[in-house]
């Protein structure tokens, strides 16, 4: 059991827009269309959709939000069983402890919304589908998350799955939505390579998520992470590393093209925040990749 069964979740931190009709025209780039394949390894664990400018159509209408979460979702036993509901419990744990971190360091955090939804969705990034993959959006402050991706994470890509792999997956976009309250994000991605600004701005990323996990129990929201549970959440951060996505998809890996580090990159940056709970640890931008 990975969620203290008498812990009380907000539903007011997710959007629910399952089941929605959204969007017009799907994705396209340069007039043709752009493989999902393609799209999904762009942006799969923190690519920013916004950085691919027309790729994706904006204007995608939905209609209004349902209150299945609010209903359905009410306590840490509902998480333990249900996907949605599970999904909320990391997002109520995770938030609560960096609410904590930024009172702690003189900051106020600003919370930010997880809007679940299935098939196509508008963001500030522009149209959201299946295909992108989990995404922060930063000219809306809300991470976008369909449920099917956590399925192809464990058929197209290799992960065993288990429960805080999908935690691992949501806190890694949480940790971008703390870098653009820290104003990390603000000089933009920074191109490609095994040492880029980008591949940097994920590793962070992972090492917040592991940050998060070393203090998940102490939010109230979850029970003591067993060995099990952060070797799921370990091997989930290697099935999207760029060498083994490359290798799978391409037949070769081609580090000069990478924008979220190797698998063992990604686990190591997990077992840093992971191991030491400090925030502070998680400088990738001068540390030596």
């Amino acid at each position: 059991m990975t969620f203290n069964p008498n812990a009380r979740l907000d539903p007011g931190q997710i959007s629910d827009r399952r089941g929605m009709l959204g969007g017009r025209g799907g994705l396209a780039i340069g007039g043709g269309g752009l493989g999902i394949a393609l799209l999904l390894i762009y942006t799969l664990l923190g690519g920013n959709p916004n950085d691919l400018g027309g790729v994706l159509e904006p204007g995608a209408v939905v209609g209004p939000e349902s209150s299945a979460i609010a209903t359905d979702c009410q306590t840490g036993q509902d998480a333990n069983e249900r996907d949605d509901c599970r999904i909320l419990g990391y997002v109520n744990s995770i938030q609560a402890y960096w609410s904590d971190a930024f009172v702690a360091s003189g900051e106020t955090y600003q919370p930010s919304d997880t809007v679940l939804f299935s098939g196509i969705t508008s963001s500030g990034c522009g149209t959201a589908s299946a295909a992108t993959g989990p995404f922060y959006c930063p000219p809306d402050a809300l991470i976008y998350i369909d449920l099917d991706f956590f399925a192809e994470l464990r058929s197209r890509f290799g992960a065993q799955g288990g429960s805080l792999a999908q935690g691992y997956v949501v806190a890694h976009e949480y940790g971008h939505h703390v870098q653009d309250l820290l104003g990390v994000l603000q000089g933009g991605v920074g191109g490609s390579g095994a040492g880029s600004q980008a591949v940097r701005i994920e590793l962070q990323a992972d090492c917040f998520a592991g940050v998060w996990a070393n203090h998940a129990a102490s939010t109230g929201f979850l029970e003591p992470l067993t060995e099990a549970q952060i070797a799921d959440a370990l091997d989930a951060a290697a099935a999207v590393g760029d060498d083994r996505i490359q290798e799978a998809t391409q037949g070769q890996v081609n580090p000069d093209s990478w924008t979220h580090g190797s698998s063992a990159q990604r686990q190591e940056w997990f077992r840093t925040g992971y191991g030491t709970g400090d925030p502070a640890a998680c400088d990738t931008f001068d540390a030596d990749l």
